[in-house]
């Protein structure tokens, strides 16, 4: 864990719970594409640019999930380095507490106020074209999370961010944290006609081509949306679409697991109620779904 994978002559990847690029720049400079699930996370790569004799730069980060910015805190404190973010992410980035807040739908026990939900505060920026290094490219990426973007490097690397997961992946957990279905499934649909040298998705294995990984990630996404509507053959409250959803896929229902996929959920609920396959009804104080 933790080890510098050479992809070019001047991009890397830290191989980590979630792939942190690195790209050489010049006069001895480097920027990080990510930064890490925590503290230890950016202790470890600092101690990997010092063993090289690279001065950080800038970080630019993916999105706000906290696997992505948990080590920003640190490398900012220890080197100086500025840290540009895109979008809304960059408002999370600056206050954490809004991913585990919008994924609880208020504000979050305890169970949730840790690490992997809840990164440090760091000082962000907004990722616009002026603060990218020269021949790099933001890709907006929209779908998994808010305003989640991946980057081009000037050698033609394309780090992906988390907007595909390994097969291993998906059949381990079934269902991958989205937060715009709609969005998800044209995203993935680029991805799959993109080309480049190689790709490195945050959670998958890097490769040159992404395309078949891309079709297992839609096809997946359509698997969940359609065992969804048949559940709501008879009309069902969010708890217990979830609850059938759990026991379907033979999932382990935890605080962490209930907000990510139940989010997930309601966003599966509204894609389809807005594309018309669900309607909704109230009835009894409940807020009930249905096959249109």
């Amino acid at each position: 864990m933790f080890e510098l994978i050479q992809l070019t002559e001047r991009s890397f990847y830290i191989q980590s719970p979630a792939k942190i690029g690195l790209v050489r720049l010049d006069g001895g400079e480097v920027c990080l594409i990510d930064s890490g699930n925590d503290k230890d996370a950016g202790r470890k790569v600092r101690q990997l640019l010092d063993a090289k004799g690279w001065k950080l730069r800038a970080i630019y980060n993916t999105h706000a999930n906290a696997d992505h910015i948990g080590g920003n805190k640190y490398l900012q404190a220890q080197t100086g380095c500025r840290i540009y973010a895109p979008g809304i992410d960059c408002a999370i980035t600056r206050a954490p507490i809004l991913e585990p807040a919008f994924l609880y739908g208020g504000f979050p026990p305890k169970d949730l106020r840790h690490k992997f939900l809840l990164a440090q505060e760091s000082d962000a920026e907004p990722l616009t074209p002026g603060a990218l290094p020269e021949g790099f490219e933001s890709i907006p990426l929209p779908g998994h999370f808010f305003d989640m973007v991946g980057y081009r490097t000037p050698d033609d690397v394309v780090f992906l961010a988390d907007c595909l997961s390994s097969r291993e992946t998906l059949e381990k957990y079934q269902i991958g944290f989205i937060y715009d279905v709609a969005a998800y499934l044209k995203t993935l649909e680029a991805v799959k006609a993109m080309q480049a040298r190689i790709f490195v998705p945050a959670h998958a294995a890097a490769a040159e081509s992404v395309a078949e990984l891309a079709q297992f990630n839609i096809d997946k996404v359509l698997e969940i949306a359609e065992r969804i509507v048949r559940l709501c053959a008879e009309p069902l409250c969010f708890e217990a679409i979830l609850q059938r959803l759990f026991r379907g896929y033979a999932l382990t229902m935890n605080f962490e697991q209930y907000v990510l996929v139940g989010s997930t959920l309601r966003s599966y609920l509204a894609w389809l109620k807005d594309s018309g396959e669900l309607a909704v009804s109230f009835e009894d104080g409940m807020l009930l779904w249905r096959r249109a």
